[in-house]
């Protein structure tokens, strides 16, 4: 064993059975106790594969699987591993043992949010719902909230109370119907359809639950009510679980996680031992100084105070007249540490707390030739040519997959014009079956154009010879010749003129072939939709993973930050109305407390210098208003019983200094 743990750290190693919570505070190591927890569960003789342990990111869990391989050295290697993977890629495993059992196909297809929104666009369709009303992605949004609560859309008309939520509700169930038919779940499917599973038949949690003697959940603070149900069924009859998390840093109720669940463990395992991970190897005590001052302030918490193994500069506050000074002045700094050889790029991070405030400072980073990332900006996913040839693909597994075949249908164009589609459309509702079986020449509408019908036997033909050759050919191969057959790059040719752009779409499709073939190098069996399944389950992570190497600065909004850790830390617009953001204010005290944690997750990304900007007016609707500092900058500062705090909670301005300060200043 290491002597490199602490003392905290070997004891939370050292407990190798009952419930364990682990309360892991911000850079304390918690991921080196994960690993080293299940290196000494296999020296301690229990076997690989019957751990198992769940985070909430696929980078997360590859780094967790080579420490613990690392740890056992190559004597300990055998083929037998602990199975590590996200929820979402636990539970997909378990749906592909069990799903059938639901009505849905063993081979399902994962549909991402832009195929929801169409599955959601085509209900909010046939319900003829007033598109001021309720809109597609506010929809989506709303199955999504519903979803990861475990509410079903039973549950959600018996709750609607307002005329948007019965129309939202109504969608729903045909949402679920139009979502099944095709034979496709969504992310929240995922979690949901195992809890169901888990319910009705006793016999399938039984036998998902005997498959391991350890579970180990990493950052329990971020799981949502059907996560916190599954990982209960699954530990029951062991009791063999040791989560891991910090609710200080609990950041994500607006996508259903509740930090009850880390709260009350040991009320729900009474017999559970707690460890707390205090000591901190990121940030410096003058950064953790203002952290635990500010942290402080939240009622709803396990005490805890962070300590720092080094020493550096005190955390500034800068103020700028408006938010173009504020980008001015921030990457003005940043341009001049990166002259004098003092940084790199990639040493820096500005934090903003919504997506909006970052367009200043791209232009400033744009305008100072200094290279950035904005990390959760348009995804490679989103790219209309990487959807377009997705769909073909989809297409092969999941003919029944209606979202797909629309997109594609007359693209790149074959003559089946908006109205053909539209009339297939009609009849499959009509016929009630897929798209795809209407297509078929003995159900189609009658009296559509030769052209359309020309077409539509084509693309027939296309798909059919397709689906039976990724069956039996190498998958690279095939669908490279199939881009070929559908004349995919004569499409971007013909419909970007600008070479360059020519150029950019069709490396993004090569990408793809890319993707595909690392994945049948490593694959014992490839097969197009476990490839497809994995696309969806780690895309967006892969991206970035891939943004965060490079040597540039990155910009980024607080909840994206988590996680990670940059030498220095430019946590911007700390101002009420944004850090707090304005939903929060007058909400219950709870609200607040999340913004407080979302402040302190920023704080304790730095690791050795941290500068919390505001700027004293900010432009709405074209017009510059005068800001309010955030109340967190007093907290922080200690500085709490000022009157002038009293003043900023109430939303007024702080009563300005005396002139005699002023001159001292």
């Amino acid at each position: 064993m290491d002597t490199g743990l602490n003392e905290a750290q070997r004891e939370a190693v050292a407990t190798l059975s009952g419930p364990l919570l682990v309360l892991a505070g911000a850079g304390a190591g918690k991921t080196r106790v994960v690993t080293y927890r299940i290196a000494a569960l296999i020296r301690h003789k229990t076997a690989p594969d019957r751990i198992l342990a769940v985070t909430f990111t696929n980078k997360a869990a590859r780094e967790m699987q080579e420490r613990a391989m690392a740890l056992l050295g190559r004597k300990k290697r055998t083929a037998a591993r602990p199975e590590i993977s996200t929820f979402h890629s636990l539970c997909v495993r378990i749906l592909r043992r069990h799903i059938d059992r639901l009505g849905y196909p063993k081979e399902f297809a994962i549909y991402d949010r832009a195929e929801q929104e169409g599955v959601a666009r085509t209900v909010l369709r046939e319900i003829q719902a007033p598109t001021a009303l309720l809109r597609p992605g506010d929809l989506v949004s709303l199955i999504s909230w519903w979803k990861s609560a475990g509410i079903r859309p039973a549950e959600a008309i018996a709750q609607a109370r307002t005329d948007r939520e019965h129309l939202a509700a109504s969608a729903y169930r045909r949402y679920q119907k139009a979502m099944q038919a095709a034979g496709a779940v969504d992310f929240d499917d995922l979690l949901l359809c195992t809890e169901e599973l888990f319910e009705r038949f006793p016999e399938v949690r039984q036998a998902e639950a005997n498959r391991f003697d350890h579970i180990l959940i990493d950052e329990y603070q971020d799981t949502n009510a059907v996560q916190y149900r599954i990982v209960r069924a699954l530990a029951l009859p062991h009791r063999n679980l040791a989560v891991v998390g910090d609710d200080d840093q609990s950041i994500y109720a607006w996508r259903g996680a509740q930090v009850e669940h880390i709260l009350r463990f040991q009320h729900d395992w009474p017999d559970a031992k707690i460890v707390r991970l205090q000591i901190n190897y990121r940030s410096t005590r003058e950064i953790l100084t203002w952290a635990n001052r500010l942290i402080a302030f939240n009622k709803h918490r396990h005490p805890k105070e962070l300590q720092a193994t080094r020493s550096g500069p005190p955390p500034r506050i800068l103020q700028f007249p408006d938010e173009a000074e504020e980008a001015a002045g921030v990457v003005g700094e940043i341009k001049a540490r990166l002259s004098g050889g003092q940084a790199r790029p990639k040493d820096f991070a500005i934090l903003c707390r919504t997506n909006e405030q970052s367009r200043p400072f791209e232009q400033e980073l744009r305008k100072g030739k200094i290279p950035y990332v904005l990390v959760g900006g348009m995804s490679f996913f989103d790219r209309k040519e990487v959807r377009d040839v997705l769909a073909y693909w989809r297409l092969l597994v999941h003919p029944e997959d209606d979202q797909s075949l629309l997109r594609i249908l007359n693209r790149p164009p074959r003559g089946i014009g908006p109205a053909t589609a539209e009339a297939l459309v009609n009849a499959s509702i009509q016929q009630r079956a897929p798209v795809w079986e209407v297509l078929q020449s003995e159900r189609r509408p009658p009296d559509l154009p030769p052209t359309a019908v020309q077409g539509l036997d084509q693309f027939c033909q296309l798909i059919q010879e397709f689906r039976r050759r990724v069956q039996k050919g190498p998958l690279v191969e095939t669908l490279r010749e199939m881009l070929d057959r559908v004349g995919y790059r004569r499409e971007i040719e013909n419909s970007y003129p600008d070479p360059n752009d020519q150029e950019s779409r069709w490396a993004a499709v090569e990408e793809l072939i890319n993707a595909l073939s690392l994945y049948t190098a490593r694959a014992k069996q490839p097969n197009l939709n476990e490839f497809l399944q994995e696309l969806a389950l780690t895309g967006q992570d892969q991206e970035e993973e891939n943004l965060l190497e490079r040597d540039a600065v990155v910009l980024m909004t607080l909840h994206s930050a988590k996680g990670l850790e940059f030498s220095e830390v430019y946590l911007v617009g700390m101002e009420e109305g944004l850090l707090p953001h304005k939903k929060s204010i007058g909400e219950n005290e709870q609200a607040i407390e999340e913004e407080r944690r979302l402040c302190y997750v920023g704080m304790t990304r730095a690791k050795d210098r941290l500068t919390l900007t505001l700027a004293l007016s900010r432009r709405k609707w074209g017009k510059a208003r005068p800001t309010i500092p955030s109340r967190f900058l007093y907290e922080a500062l200690g500085k709490a019983d000022s009157p002038n705090y009293q003043r900023v909670k109430k939303g007024r301005r702080p009563a300005p200094r005396p002139a005699k300060d002023q001159k001292k200043k």
